[in-house]
């Protein structure tokens, strides 16, 4: 008797633990959002669609800031136009699904819709002194 009692108050704590283990998984993804690396690349975004090269500037890793202004440079493009360019390119209903966190650099991924396509993303953030700042990001139709 005190044997099915232990198991089955043993089964009961690790039943409640793996509760409480998914629980917390769930409401990581909805915290995505509230992270400050979330926070400033849905800024980077926000800029992106109004156009505001110095909003977006302020979003981005210095190196990043550094390569695209020599890109539109070598397009013969004004940052406007480069800001016009990404709008296009950018997926809309941008979801933020993980984001993974390794001292001041970090990764989000993230899923949107491009030409009623699902994309993958995939974010790279830094800290840059003290605040964290988008640089690089790739997006592709294959989940990886």
């Amino acid at each position: 008797m005190k044997t099915a009692f232990r198991s089955v108050l043993a089964l009961g704590l690790l039943l409640g633990l793996f509760l409480t283990a998914s629980t917390a998984l769930a409401a990581d993804a909805k915290n995505v959002e509230a992270t400050p690396q979330a926070k400033v690349y849905r800024a980077s975004l926000k800029a992106i669609d109004t156009g505001d090269y110095a909003a977006y500037t302020k979003c981005m890793t210095s190196e990043a800031v550094k390569e695209i202004e020599k890109q539109t440079k070598e397009m013969g493009k004004t940052p406007k136009d480069g800001m016009e360019m990404m709008k296009m390119m950018a997926p809309s209903d941008i979801k933020l699904t993980d984001l993974k966190v390794d001292g001041k650099k970090a990764v989000l991924s993230a899923t949107g819709k491009q030409d009623k396509e699902t994309m993958y993303g995939t974010v790279n953030l830094e800290e840059e002194k003290g605040e964290w700042k988008v640089g690089k990001q790739s997006w592709t139709n294959k989940k990886s």
